[in-house]
């Protein structure tokens, strides 16, 4: 019989990717998505997980859930016998976190909270946490270990993900039973390489990558770079980008290792090398074979010059690393962004 495995946030763009992982890595996952980041498909299911279920050829359990209505995370438990849960929902942009602090401290810290009431209520005691390496704030040294100091958080979301962070590590301590990975990502970008599923943000994208492949595909017009003058090689910010099916593949690694009764561990998601915006854009350039137009804006408040990891202990701990290279990723994502111009609510690739 196969484990069970609730994937909060199922229906987004690393959520989805993770369902494929789980189900061809043997596991049954149950998805639950409130649809805020993720398409509407037919049949009030996650168009992300529809297409799953075609090129698969399976059939995925779906609730359509926000983790704020706890009576209702309390009904499907009584439902399932889980053996462990991936928590992926919550709000996930940085600059709409500095302008609206106060609604992602109340939605991600009171979703978090509620699942692990209801998971300590139904003695489900093994939890994969999608964190982020906003949780390093500016960064004291490169690259970054999980020894480097956290909670310096320079935006309200890195905030909220430190702040779940603590809750999980002090429910660990106070449960001697439970056992956590809490996985602290870099920059996940590109593809499933079927080109059926991939990022698609719902309005003006926040992250680099995917407006990126929207000036390319002729979505939108021009791409504005934040900074120039950042203390880095050609003055644009440099982050650690990582194939988006590199990531999932990671959350496998953790679950496995959650049988060995790890307690708390926490391991960075990153490739350990960094680059440039303007060394993405030549990137992107190449796969795509258009030309990306781009004009110099200020910085934004919350960005900091330079990100990337070391991702040593997750390789020694967990047998995991990244496998994909930069020019994969690109490659990937724009099959995925030609496939769909207008992301899933385009037909071309259904």
């Amino acid at each position: 019989m196969a484990e069970k495995v609730l994937v909060t946030g199922g229906g987004g763009y690393i959520g989805s990717h993770c369902v494929v992982e789980l189900i061809e890595a043997g596991y049954h996952p149950v998805v639950v998505d409130n649809f805020s980041n993720a398409v509407r498909g037919e049949g009030d299911v996650p168009e992300s997980i529809r297409r799953i279920e075609k090129f698969l050829e399976t059939s995925i359990e779906f609730h359509e859930l926000d983790l704020l209505d706890q009576p209702g995370l309390e009904k499907l438990f009584k439902k399932h016998s889980f053996s462990a849960v991936i928590h992926f929902a919550g709000l996930k942009a940085v600059g709409e976190s500095v302008e609206q602090p106060l609604r992602y401290y109340r939605v991600n810290l009171t979703a978090s909270m509620n699942l692990l009431e209801v998971m300590q209520a139904h003695k489900v005691h093994n939890l994969v946490f999608s964190s982020s390496a906003t949780v390093y704030g500016d960064p004291q040294r490169l690259p970054i270990d999980e020894q480097h100091p956290v909670g310096g958080c320079t935006n309200p979301y890195g905030q909220s993900k430190y702040f779940i962070e603590e809750m999980i590590k002090d429910h660990c301590k106070a449960e001697k039973d439970w056992n956590a990975m809490l996985l602290r990502y870099f920059n996940p970008i590109g593809a499933h390489s079927s080109g059926l599923i991939g990022e698609d943000p719902q309005g003006i994208p926040n992250n680099l990558l995917p407006y990126v492949a929207q000036v390319a595909v002729g979505r939108r017009e021009c791409l504005s770079v934040y900074g120039k003058d950042y203390d880095t090689l050609d003055g644009t910010g440099v982050r650690d980008y990582i194939h988006v099916v590199d990531l999932a593949k990671g959350h496998i690694a953790a679950l496995k290792k959650l049988k060995d009764g790890c307690g708390c561990k926490v391991y960075n998601l990153g490739t350990g090398t960094g680059y440039s915006v303007l060394q993405m854009v030549k990137a992107m350039e190449k796969a795509s074979g258009k030309e990306i137009k781009y004009k110099i804006a200020p910085r934004r408040e919350g960005d900091i010059a330079s990100c990337y990891a070391d991702p040593h202990l997750a390789d020694k701990e967990l047998g995991w690393k990244a496998k994909f290279d930069l020019e994969r990723m690109c490659e990937d994502l724009w099959r995925w962004q030609s496939k769909n111009p207008t992301g899933f609510s385009d037909g071309t690739a259904s």
